[in-house]
């Protein structure tokens, strides 16, 4: 299953970046992980929608391209950052290549609550008609206190996010194979 990761956060030393390198590192036998670069996609631009900037025109192939996309936010002020929206608006608009496309959604952060808030509104972004993700239910991923569960290499070493983390990759792999099955018998 090839997958597109979208993260979030365009810091060099993110933990969200991080944590993307880890699921593409750890799972590569489950799925063919890519992680996008979005520090050159530029503002969403109404104006050239229909004839978009190359980067965009990239980003736009590689997701249709892809069978899934993983989500990868930190939270902004209770928010998804607005890189994220910023792809998200880009995604929506034109071709519409997210319309259906399986996804799953993760997010680390220095805080408890991991990225709750984020992930929440992150959600119902792509429930809208320009989006119209399916999403893995039941498998929310918030990696709170990450700096005490990851070491400088981006690896886990927390046994149970670990572990956690192994069952949510099961789960949407079972989960996306069942919505490509029902698919197919369409």
């Amino acid at each position: 299953m090839k997958v597109v990761a979208l993260v979030g956060s365009i810091r060099k030393d993110s933990y969200n970046a991080k944590l993307a390198g880890y699921v593409k590192n750890k799972y590569k036998e489950q799925m063919d992980v890519e992680i996008l670069n979005l520090r050159d996609v530029p503002f969403y631009d109404q104006d050239i929608e229909n004839d978009p900037p190359a980067a965009v025109q990239e980003l736009r192939q590689k997701v249709a391209a892809a069978d899934a996309v993983l989500w990868v936010t930190p939270e902004y002020n209770y928010s998804i950052p607005g890189v994220l929206k910023n792809v998200i608006d880009w995604l929506s608009r034109g071709d519409r290549v997210m319309v259906g496309k399986p996804s799953f959604i993760m997010g680390a952060s220095m805080g408890l609550m991991g990225t709750v808030r984020a992930q929440e509104h992150l959600r119902d972004i792509l429930f809208s008609p320009g989006i119209n993700s399916p999403l893995l239910p039941g498998n929310e991923v918030y990696v709170g206190i990450v700096h005490e569960k990851m070491d400088e290499n981006g690896n886990i070493k927390d046994e149970a996010t670990v572990i956690f983390l192994d069952t949510v990759i099961t789960n949407f792999v079972k989960w996306y194979n069942q919505q490509a099955s029902a698919a197919a018998l369409k």
